[in-house]
């Protein structure tokens, strides 16, 4: 996927890789887990064989700042491999591989010589000044800020003194791992982003990260910015719209840069996607087996997608079951399924008129309930559920006791009931 080329001032003949959110640990199925290992030692062995300056990863190496042993392992020998050819690895933490402590696992790695985290600078009178990070080979300036969940690294930006920024010369990179309102998804639309201006003016390049989604523009004012999407797709949305993830190769050749979206595909997928508006769920499950009958999938993701209103029965009536055992048999190396956009006729949530908390749950309950079957002491129970689990945090409770005192309480109704 290349993008255009742009007239830039820098410094000549240099190439980099820019990766962002691997996410290492991230799915819990370890089929899929170890796809996305895969897709890491991959993407490391390409760019090797690109010939790399150096590389960018733009938050979010890991899943989580304490990773397991078995992948912090895998992902250290890698870097290492980088390390002793030469090739710096340059980074910034993301909303998941940062700590309220402030410590992650990336910090161990810089100790350890194999990642250099470019987010340094000082605070002064409410202002935040950064300091570049040189590459000894290339001469390029790098620097960036840290992603922090429910973008509370808003206050850097805000805090940010731009003057030193802009005025540096000479080839510049600014790592940041959040999402920009002006080129944010539709389908993200309800993501926490910041303004563009909140970047500082006049860099060559922009590593993007923390949104999922592939994108590259020359923007006036601000260079290329550039979002390679995960290394590998992090959920069933992103497997279906993708089927892969990837990085940038970017290059930059007398005074001109240009980059290259790299794919990385471990595992082919295949979408099935089933419309079920006016059928019963016999009918879906025979269409998706027909789709199934005509071809093989071998190691490959398999999707199922269900969306519409079924004219009678439940999703959960549709047999995938049986659908899963055909995929199986058709050597398929994952199966996931998703019928969050189907709903049913017999199965309309309830519109209740009540200014009453506890009148309008009382009338949902009755809405879904078998009137005629449903013993009272069920309907008592269900309450009661709704009553625990809608308990809050106590001002001096630890996060640990509170969700022991939930549970508890929730035991102890499901046993007594």
């Amino acid at each position: 996927m290349p993008c255009q080329t742009y007239q830039i001032k820098g410094v000549k003949n240099l190439r980099f890789a820019h990766l962002a959110d691997c996410h290492i640990g991230s799915w819990r199925d370890q089929k899929l887990r170890d796809i996305s290992l895969k897709a890491f030692v991959k993407a490391i062995d390409e760019c090797l064989g690109h010939g790399i300056d150096f590389m960018l990863i733009s938050g979010d190496l890991f899943h989580t700042a304490l990773p397991a042993i078995d992948n912090l392992k895998l992902v250290v020998s890698k870097l290492k491999e980088l390390k002793d050819k030469g090739i710096p690895v340059y980074g910034v933490a993301g909303s998941h591989d940062y700590s309220a402590s402030g410590k992650t696992m990336l910090d161990v790695l810089g100790n350890a010589g194999l990642f250099t985290d470019v987010f340094k600078g000082e605070v002064e009178a409410e202002k935040l000044t950064l300091q570049f990070t040189t590459d000894q080979k290339t001469g390029a300036k790098i620097t960036g800020i840290k992603g922090k969940k429910g973008m509370l690294d808003r206050k850097y930006y805000e805090q940010l003194s731009r003057t030193n920024l802009e005025s540096e010369q000479g080839f510049k990179i600014f790592l940041f791992h959040t999402a920009i309102d002006e080129i944010k998804p539709k389908e993200l639309e309800r993501i926490e982003s910041a303004p563009v201006s909140y970047l500082p003016r006049g860099f060559d390049y922009y590593a993007g990260g923390h949104v999922h989604y592939i994108y590259e523009e020359k923007r006036e004012g601000y260079g290329i910015i550039a979002y390679p999407g995960a290394l590998f797709p992090a959920n069933f949305a992103e497997l279906e719209k993708y089927g892969r993830g990837g990085y940038y190769l970017v290059d930059n050749k007398d005074g001109s840069t240009s980059c290259e979206w790299h794919p990385i595909q471990i595992k082919p997928t295949f979408n099935i996607e089933i419309d079920c508006n006016g059928k019963n769920p016999k009918q879906v499950e025979d269409e998706i087996k027909d789709i199934i009958s005509k071809k093989e999938f071998i190691n490959t993701i398999v999707l199922i997608r269900v969306r519409g209103m079924l004219e009678a029965g439940k999703p959960s009536d549709i047999g995938f079951k049986d659908i899963f055992n055909m995929l199986k048999q058709k050597s398929a190396y994952f199966i996931m399924k998703s019928t969050s956009l189907a709903t049913s006729k017999e199965f309309q949530e309830a519109k209740v008129d009540s200014d009453s908390v506890e009148d309008a749950e009382e009338a949902v309950i009755d809405s879904h309930l078998d009137q005629d079957k449903t013993p009272e002491k069920e309907k008592e129970m269900i309450k009661d559920l709704i009553k625990a689990l809608s308990a809050e945090k106590e001002e001096s409770e630890k996060v640990a006791d509170f969700e022991k005192r939930i549970l508890d309480e929730t035991e102890k109704i499901i046993e007594i009931k």
